[in-house]
């Protein structure tokens, strides 16, 4: 097991950041369910068993042994107050060597959206991912015309860095997306878009 990939315990003012378990499906199918129509838009297509337990077991199965291998490091964003699922971010395509660099990946249900949890999971993540996994670069991706998204990666310390053409799949066509890095120790200022 590598370096800070020991089932993290991370923590932020209102929220654990912890990996999927069994026991999360209820909560993730119905809050999934009912945020559909606001996150289909801006995620691959969905499969047809999506929402299924099998689906979900194999997710909960992927994060486990991505977290043990130190490949990715998937997590669940729960509500300390209630318990109560709010949505997950995920750093993945986790680099060694000379790169030592993350892609990082989130979503956010409908009834949580635009309170401030997204921006606390990704500052807390961050600091994690810089301190105790030795990291030094993040990555993110989101559609140009996701300005929400856009705009939370910048209030959370993104940089611009440019556009990829037909970077993802999203909604079954091949989309461009607009690059975000956030550095360990990033002296570049605000770059805009």
């Amino acid at each position: 097991m590598l370096a800070g990939f020991r089932r993290p315990k991370i923590h932020t003012d209102r929220m654990e950041l912890r990996l999927p378990q069994h026991g999360d499906y209820r909560a993730w199918v119905s809050l999934r369910d009912a945020s559909a129509e606001f996150l289909q838009p801006w995620e691959p297509e969905w499969a047809a068993d999506h929402l299924g337990r099998k689906s979900f077991t194999n997710r909960v199965y992927w994060a486990q042994r991505s977290q043990t291998q130190g490949s990715a490091l998937a997590l669940f964003l729960i509500r300390k107050a209630d318990g109560a699922l709010l949505g997950a971010i995920t750093l993945d395509n986790i680099r060694r060597g000379p790169a030592q660099s993350a892609t990082l990946g989130y979503w956010i249900g409908l009834p949580h959206a635009r309170q401030g949890y997204m921006r606390e999971a990704i500052v807390a993540l961050s600091h994690h991912a810089f301190n105790r996994m030795d990291l030094s670069r993040l990555e993110a991706a989101c559609l140009e015309e996701n300005t929400a998204s856009r705009g939370l990666l910048e209030r959370s310390g993104f940089k611009y860095e440019g556009v990829a053409q037909s970077y993802l799949q999203i909604a079954g066509r091949w989309r461009n997306h607009v690059l975000y890095a956030m550095l360990r120790s990033d002296r570049r200022g605000r770059v805009e878009g």
